[in-house]
């Protein structure tokens, strides 16, 4: 296996003038040494450049180095005349040592590298890019987990298309970061095959409670199936159902707030009752009632996680979604109607304001956007 920088995914590690800083400084400590005047002695320098080089490289670019530099310093040619074979002896074992530290440098940074691109890998399996169409559905998301360096964190999506028509949801697990990873997975996994197996969007809430309540179950102190009082393990979701043949979106809010719909240059909160979050036992033992709205061409259903919405200024107030979305709408986009490949500009839109709004964002994020405009039935 390669070292580092030669390894894939290893070369971002550093930025690209740290990785020229050695070349640079040997060319400048050769030719400063050749100009300087007899009574000035920078030959030392290059004894530094072995170890600084293996900060940044492995074993071999050290070892590159390391040779110029005796090279310059021991060729009759370019050779200090205040340099004696023991500076040379110096400069090789200080060469040697920077070689030393290099390799094991070098180990753990390719294993730093392997495990951080498992880590990514094993992140997106977990929540996939969404594609840009989903059935005869457009669809755009946008996720920002709140922990440095995660992929995936407390909040999920995802659109799916099944014998009912194209399901949707948008949720946001308790917790958030990697801790809430395994969460999130469960969830996915109950909703993708509700998807598939129940006709009635109710149903669907209830599958994913169920599995909540089962996994809060195994977790607790008594292990898995040990018999422990059950850890606290809820989520709240966003289930939307754009079914086949009608111009309609079906809405189940299990303690999530409801979509914002853009229409005709204008934002409003689609009307749902919302239900308890998931894992309270609640869905599975009532299925909750699926509101209803009648879509028209050019609309367009924005889902969002409470890390949008509670964002905070500088004064300390909530960035107000609906509000600045309708400001934007007539002025991002002429006449108030986004358009047909718009969905992804709709999102990032949103999310830079975000940013501008707030002085930091401290929960994960995460925006869907859907369209439907394709289907015939719409007027």
């Amino acid at each position: 296996m390669p070292l580092h920088p030669e390894l894939p995914g290893a070369g971002d590690l550093q930025p690209r003038w740290l990785r020229a800083l050695p070349f640079a400084l040997l060319v400048v400590v050769g030719v400063a040494e050749w100009l300087a005047p007899g009574w000035v002695q920078l030959a030392f320098l290059f004894a530094t450049l072995p170890p600084l080089t293996g900060l940044v490289y492995g074993p071999r670019m050290t070892t590159l180095i390391g040779a110029l530099a005796l090279l310059l310093l021991a060729l009759p040619a370019t050779r200090p005349p205040h340099v004696s074979d023991a500076d040379l002896g110096a400069v090789g074992a200080i060469s040697v040592g920077g070689v030393l530290v290099s390799w094991i440098r070098a180990r753990y940074v390719r294993d730093f590298v392997v495990v951080r691109n498992v880590a990514e890998e094993v992140q997106r399996a977990v929540l996939p890019p969404l594609p840009g169409r989903v059935g005869d559905v457009r669809c755009a998301a946008l996720y920002r987990a709140a922990q440095v360096g995660a992929l995936v964190g407390g909040d999920l999506y995802d659109v799916r298309t099944g014998p009912y028509g194209v399901r949707a949801l948008v949720a946001d697990v308790q917790g958030h970061g990697l801790a809430a990873v395994g969460t999130v997975a469960a969830l996915l996994g109950a909703f993708r095959e509700a998807v598939l197996d129940e006709a009635d969007l109710g149903a669907v809430a209830a599958r994913m409670d169920r599995r909540l309540r089962v996994d809060a179950a195994s977790a607790g102190p008594g292990g898995a199936g040990g018999g422990g009082e059950p850890s606290e393990l809820f989520a709240t979701a966003l289930l939307l159902e754009l079914p086949v043949g009608a111009a309609e979106v079906r809405l189940v809010s299990c303690g999530h707030p409801p979509p914002l719909l853009i229409r005709d240059g204008r934002v409003a909160e689609l009307a749902a009752e919302p239900g308890p979050p998931l894992g309270l036992g609640a869905a599975e033992a009532v299925p909750p009632e699926a509101a209803v709205t009648v879509l028209r061409r050019g609309d367009v259903l924005l889902g969002y996680t409470d890390g949008v919405t509670e964002a905070r200024d500088g004064a300390g107030a909530f960035y107000p979604l609906a509000e600045r979305l309708a400001g934007a709408v007539g002025r991002e986009w002429p006449g108030g109607r986004l358009p047909v490949d718009g969905l992804d500009d709709l999102v990032e839109y949103v999310w830079r304001d975000v940013t501008r709004f707030a002085d930091a964002v401290q929960d994960d994020a995460a925006l869907l956007a859907l369209s439907a405009d394709e289907r015939q039935e719409l007027s």
